[in-house]
């Protein structure tokens, strides 16, 4: 398909006003790659159209980052500099908005050692994570797409015209098109996702129990009290309601850590550090991962289980049928899109906005409280075609939530 610079201005007002819904005086960071500079320049145009008062850049470029990995020493790769040290104190002074736009090669880092890429990705997120939890619940952001020609070869690698249908499933997922107003369609989307996560939330389940043909046999404790959530969310510092994942298709919510047992068997590759871990699962023990299996990737993924104390534990479970619109497309590769294309779980850090008046708490609190922590968080899909899961009330009586990978009900 030709993009149009309507619809581009159009998907990039989607992005500012809906997503991250810059408010007049905020400031703005964007993540994005040198590769989509001219697409960059349209998201910076409507952030000052919505009134932002400064927009602020990050390029990133995946031959860069590949190089640095192969030339560059572990020692200096994993130092975090007092220049940007100073930066993320800055970004915590300003809780900016915040842009990310994905476009990565998923292959980019093909045939770097996995020690060296978890080694640094640990020492750097230690520092980083301070700052991180600093802004947590008062800021707004949104994570984007946009094509770049290898994510497009990797999705599409028979195809002559790569880069169209890799456009194609992004804009339909995201609910752009020519004629429509996509304002109003998420609007309807969202009260949609809000009218399930209300029914979840009313039935104050335990446990959740799934199973599955594929080798799936597991059961997880939830958090007393703790909420279901989708789509949007709310900064709690001004109230401005954002949409953290453009597209989302998912509910969820945080479990109880260290609370689960049994296998989860992924139904799709997952990329991780721009490499990719293929046919996988992971069996629990007492609510840690305690052993895995990958046909492809299996030292990776046990570098980031075993990143840190939390990486073993899992953060969420979400719930997606298998009628999402993402699923029709296939593998994304990203896991922005993959994870919205069925049910999934994370390992590493949950969500303390889940709690009640968790936007508040430090992240200390939310531990004592049930909620992991850790450096990373990685969603893994789950949602076989045959997936069930039951929702367990207090009382021991089993609801469906799942049914062959859709709504029970």
């Amino acid at each position: 398909m030709s993009i149009s610079e309507n619809l581009l201005r159009k998907y990039a007002e989607l992005i500012v006003r809906t997503g991250v819904n810059v408010q007049p005086g905020q400031t703005v960071l964007l993540t994005v790659s040198v590769e989509q500079h001219a697409f960059a320049a349209l998201i910076i145009e409507e952030c000052y159209k919505a009134g932002a008062k400064k927009v602020n850049v990050d390029w990133t470029f995946d031959a860069y980052s590949r190089l640095n990995y192969l030339y560059a020493d572990t020692e200096t790769l994993s130092t975090v500099l007092p220049w940007e040290k100073e930066k993320l104190s800055q970004m915590v002074e300003d809780l900016p908005c915040r842009i990310f736009i994905v476009s990565d090669d998923p292959d980019a880092m093909s045939g770097i050692d996995p020690a060296k890429l978890s080694e640094v990705a640990q020492c750097r997120g230690k520092v980083v994570k301070l700052y991180r939890n600093a802004i947590e619940g008062k800021h707004q952001w949104v994570i984007a797409a946009y094509p770049s020609e290898k994510w497009a070869k990797k999705c599409y690698p028979d195809s002559e015209n790569a880069v169209d249908q890799l456009w194609r499933a992004i804009l339909t997922t995201v609910r752009v098109t020519e004629e429509n107003d996509p304002v109003e369609e998420w609007k309807a989307h969202s009260e949609f996702i809000s009218k399930k996560a209300a029914w979840l939330n009313d039935q104050g389940f335990a446990s959740l129990r799934y199973r599955s043909v594929n080798g799936t046999d597991f059961t997880v404790e939830l958090i007393p009290g703790a909420k279901w959530e989708g789509a949007s969310a709310v900064n709690s510092k001004n109230g401005a309601s954002y949409i953290p994942n453009m597209p989302t298709e998912e509910i969820f919510t945080s479990p109880l850590a260290g609370k689960c047992e049994g296998t989860l068997v992924a139904v799709k590759p997952l990329s991780y550090n721009s490499q990719l871990i293929d046919n996988f699962s992971i069996t629990f023990k007492d609510g840690r991962a305690v052993s895995c299996r990958a046909e492809k990737g299996q030292e990776l993924l046990e570098k980031m289980i075993h990143m840190d104390e939390g990486a073993a534990m899992l953060g969420e479970v979400a719930l997606v049928p298998k009628e999402s619109p993402v699923n029709q497309f296939g593998l994304f590769y990203a896991t922005l899109f993959d994870e919205n294309a069925c049910c999934h779980c994370a390992l590493g850090m949950g969500f303390k906005e889940v709690l009640p008046d968790g936007d508040n708490l430090t992240m200390e609190q939310a531990r004592e409280m049930g909620i992991n922590d850790s450096i990373i968080h990685v969603d893994f899909m789950i949602g076989a075609e045959d997936l069930s899961i039951d929702g367990v009330r207090p009382d021991g009586k089993a609801v469906p939530i799942f049914r062959n990978g859709s709504w029970a009900e």
